[in-house]
């Protein structure tokens, strides 16, 4: 292969890696002049790839999409992940069904290597997707566009209609997509709200990306599993209550961290917290967390309140009993 066809095909890939590239950044990544990026750029328009160019300073290079799907170029660990995705699809509950994604399946795996081929095969084996086809259907093309979003740092607008049916409409800087418990999530920062938010994906819509990039904001694996988890359990529960803390807002949040969504401030010295659970013992579990010390009153709704009032009741009367003597100890007296 010439040594053209070769830079053209490193930036192709570099083209499909990123949503922008600037001019000079991409001629220093391959080691040739502007101009010749220029060049070789008009080649691949010529094939058929659609590169806009954006004009000025910040401006640079973009693969958008055309009229027709032209060659993509794939690593073997992409082309691994995409099989086993497209596997995974056919059998979710995406709104094209899965014919789509069988069919789009057969072509990959037709033009994969033998060795390729087996991986997938046995990988895809032991892929397991815990419940989300049991979830509400999800667009393809609406994941499709927060991925594309979440991989270049780009910021988006939406339209999402929360579960009591109010639509609102939403900028945001995505983060990352996690399947849960029968759902898609989107981890974002809510620019108008100035805080971390989690958004069901199949209540989302008239996603727009807006081409301008933000600096990501640090999160380690273990806080974006902490934020899937409480928007897992941010659903209405069998029995809600209201816990009203003597805590001001900001201080009831620095110590709940993301368990403290849905909080609002009663007073500058008060703060309402919504919890719940499957039954009262849940219930009484979560509020058990408010910081020792802490006074509050709950509004929780009969017959809930009268079991979690007996249950305690209970509890109290025996840490104020004496213990029962062991067994141990009963058969030491009667040696004795």
């Amino acid at each position: 292969m010439s040594d053209t066809a070769t830079r053209a095909l490193s930036l192709l890939n570099l083209l499909q890696t990123h949503r922008h590239w600037p001019g000079t950044e991409l001629a220093q990544r391959l080691g040739v002049t502007e101009r010749t990026v220029r060049r070789d750029i008009e080649r691949l328009r010529d094939l058929g790839y659609r590169i806009e160019s954006v004009p000025g300073a910040a401006g640079g290079y973009r693969l958008e999409a055309g009229s027709a799907v032209p060659p993509l170029l794939l690593t073997d660990d992409e082309a691994v992940a995409m099989a086993i995705g497209l596997r995974v699809a056919a059998s979710q509950r995406l709104v094209s069904g899965p014919e789509t994604t069988i069919t789009a399946l057969a072509k990959l795996e037709q033009v994969l290597p033998a060795p390729l081929r087996r991986r997938v095969i046995a990988l895809a084996d032991t892929v397991q997707p815990a419940g989300i086809n049991a979830g509400a259907a999800v667009s393809s093309e609406v994941l499709g566009e927060l991925a594309l979003a979440c991989r270049d740092a780009e910021r988006v607008r939406f339209t999402y209609t929360a579960a009591s049916g109010e639509v609102t409409h939403r900028r945001v800087e995505p983060h990352a997509l996690a399947p849960a418990d029968r759902h898609w999530y989107l981890l974002c920062w809510d620019l108008d709200k100035s805080d971390w938010r989690t958004f069901r994906v199949d209540r989302l819509s008239a996603v727009e990306h807006t081409r301008v990039l933000f600096a990501r904001r640090p999160l380690t694996a273990e806080e974006i599993e902490e934020f899937i988890r409480v928007a897992r359990s941010w659903v209405r529960q069998p029995v809600e209550a209201d816990a009203v803390m003597e805590l001001p807002y900001d201080e009831m949040r620095a110590f709940f961290g993301q368990w403290g969504q849905g909080a609002t401030a009663e007073d500058d010295r008060r703060t309402r917290w919504p919890v719940g659970g499957g039954d009262f013992r849940e219930t009484m579990y979560g509020l058990s967390w408010i910081p020792a010390g802490v006074e509050y009153t709950v509004d929780l709704a009969e017959p809930s309140r009268g079991e979690l009032r007996e249950t305690l009741e209970r509890m109290l009367r025996a840490l104020d009993a004496e213990p029962a003597p062991s067994r141990a100890a009963v058969r030491d007296d009667r040696v004795g």
